[in-house]
């Protein structure tokens, strides 16, 4: 009977070995890397800004002309 509690003790034992090589086995890893190529950004932007403030500029110019129109 002293046999059979060894064995138990041991078969125990590689048990919860085995059990916590999985379970190292199994977590996760992130590697965070930088890029090997520079980031770039491409903006193409269309502005229109000019054209608006000639369009204003002219309204007011001609609402300051016509004072009784509105």
């Amino acid at each position: 009977m002293k046999q059979s509690g060894i064995f138990k003790r041991l078969t125990v034992c590689v048990m919860l070995s085995f059990g916590g090589v999985v379970t190292a086995a199994c977590t996760p890893t992130v590697a965070v890397q930088a890029p090997s190529e520079p980031i770039t950004v491409n903006l193409n932007v269309k502005i229109e800004h000019e054209i608006r403030v000639r369009v204003d500029k002219e309204l007011d110019d001609l609402f300051e002309d016509k004072e009784g129109i509105f």
